[in-house]
C-alpha cells in the first residue's frame, strides 16, 4: 500500500534520538530549545514555543488569545477537528465561514461574519496551500481582530517570499507522522508577539516560573504541553532537510499536474504564482457525476494499493457539533467534501510509484466514469 502520506526516517535522525536517549536528559533539557531556535530561524520570525502535538499548541494559542466562555472564532469547516475542538474546550463558539473549492476559507464571506463576540480569525492552510493572508490580516485590521492561522499542512509553504507562520499574530505547526517533517507527535505555536511567547511557555509547563534554587511560583494556570528531547532532536534533524522534502512533494505534484491536465471527470487544486505550497497532501476534486460511485472508486484504489483519503468531513456535520451547535450547511464546504480525494504524494515516493498512482487513479475513474448519478 502506498499511503497518501508518511514519515521519512534517516540514520541522521535516528543517531540524533540515540545521542539524547543516552544523554543525560530525556525532558527539560536543552534540546527543545534548540529546536525552537532554528525552527523560528527557518521561518523567519522571533518566538517559536514547541509542544507536545498540534492540539496542545492551538489550546495554548486560544488560552494566550484569551478566548473564553461566549466568545467566537471564524473558522473553516474543512480541517480536522482539532481547530474548532480546543475553542470549544474553552466555552467559545466556532463560526463556520465557507471555503472556496481549493479547500481554503473563503476571505471574501468573513467580514460578514464578525459580531461583537468575534475574538479571532483562525483560518486552516488546507492540503500545505497558503490562504489569501494578507486580505485576511487586513479585515482583521480593521476590527481589531487576532488572526490564529492553523497552519498543520504548511511548514515549507511560501507565498511572495513570505513562509506561512511569519504573517499571523501566531501560527500552528504540526509535526505528526505524516506531516512535511515530524516529531512523532508534536506542534509548535510561532509569533513575533513578545508577550504571547511568554504566556504560551507558561501555558506548556504548568504555569511555572522557576526562581532561586528550589523556589518556583505557579502564576498563572498551565498543562503539561511539554515536547520531548528525543523528540525534538529529531525535529531539528529533520527540519534541516525540510525544503528537499518540499522540493521532493512538489515534483510528484507536477507529475501528476501533468498526468491529470484537463481531464474531464475530475480536477485539481492550483496553487497560484508566486506561492508554493508545502504539498501535505494532493486533492483529486471529483465531477459531480462521479459523487455516487466516490466509495466505489475509493475501494477500488485501496484494493490496487493506493492509501487514499477524504480530507475532511466538515467539522459541523459531526455528531458532537450537531448536538452542540444545531444543524448547519455551507454549500461550498459540502461540494468539497463530495469531490475531494487524497492521493499518494509525499517524499519518500519514487518516481516509478508516482506513475503507478497517476496509471491507476486514470485507470479507476475511467472505469466508474458510465456510473454517474441518478436524481
Amino acid at each position: 500500500m502506498i499511503p497518501y502520506s508518511t514519515q521519512s526516517i534517516g540514520e541522521e535522525d535516528i543517531a540524533e534520538v540515540v545521542r539524547v536517549l543516552r544523554s543525560s536528559h530525556l525532558t527539560q533539557g536543552e534540546e527543545v530549545s534548540r529546536f525552537e531556535t532554528t525552527l523560528a530561524e527557518y521561518v523567519g520570525i522571533k518566538h517559536a514555543i514547541a509542544f507536545n502535538s498540534a492540539t496542545s499548541a492551538l489550546h495554548a494559542a486560544y488560552l494566550t488569545a484569551g478566548l473564553g466562555e461566549g466568545d467566537e472564532i471564524i473558522t473553516t469547516p474543512i480541517s480536522f477537528v482539532a481547530t474548532c475542538n480546543m475553542a470549544v474546550a474553552l466555552g467559545a463558539k466556532p463560526v463556520f465561514c465557507d471555503v472556496r473549492l481549493d479547500g481554503n476559507i473563503d476571505e471574501t464571506r468573513i467580514e460578514a461574519l464578525i459580531t461583537p463576540r468575534t475574538k479571532a480569525i483562525v483560518p486552516v492552510d488546507f492540503a500545505g496551500k497558503p490562504v489569501a493572508m494578507d486580505a485576511i490580516k487586513a479585515i482583521a485590521r480593521r476590527h481589531h481582530l487576532l488572526v490564529i492561522d492553523d497552519a498543520s499542512h504548511a511548514l515549507g509553504a511560501t507565498c511572495k517570499g513570505v513562509k506561512v507562520g511569519a504573517s499571523a499574530d501566531m501560527s500552528i505547526f504540526s509535526f505528526h507522522a505524516i506531516k512535511p517533517i515530524t516529531t512523532g507527535e508534536g506542534g509548535a505555536v510561532v509569533t513575533d508577539n513578545d508577550t504571547f511567547a511568554q504566556k504560551l511557555r507558561l501555558i506548556r509547563s504548568h504555569g511555572v516560573v522557576k526562581k532561586q534554587f528550589w523556589n518556583a511560583d505557579m502564576s498563572t494556570l498551565g498543562y503539561n504541553y511539554r515536547l520531548t528531547e528525543f523528540a525534538a532532536a529529531l525535529g531539528r534533524s529533520q527540519l534541516a532537510r525540510l525544503d528537499p522534502f518540499v522540493a521532493r512533494r512538489n515534483a510528484i505534484a507536477d507529475y501528476y499536474d501533468m498526468r491529470f491536465s484537463g481531464h474531464k471527470l475530475f480536477d485539481t487544486i492550483k496553487i497560484p504564482e508566486g506561492c508554493t505550497s508545502s504539498r501535505h497532501l494532493y486533492a483529486l476534486l471529483l465531477r459531480p457525476e462521479l459523487h455516487c460511485p466516490k466509495e466505489d472508486i475509493f475501494a477500488a484504489l485501496q484494493q490496487k494499493g493506493l492509501g487514499v483519503q477524504v480530507h475532511y468531513k466538515p467539522i459541523y456535520k459531526n455528531s458532537f457539533y450537531v448536538k452542540q451547535f444545531g444543524e448547519q450547511r455551507y454549500p461550498v464546504s459540502e461540494d468539497f467534501y463530495r469531490s475531494e480525494l487524497s492521493i499518494p504524494c509525499h517524499h519518500g515516493m519514487s518516481d516509478a510509484e508516482a506513475a503507478y498512482v497517476a496509471d491507476t487513479v486514470l485507470e479507476v475513474i475511467d472505469a466508474y466514469s458510465y456510473r454517474g448519478c441518478s436524481f
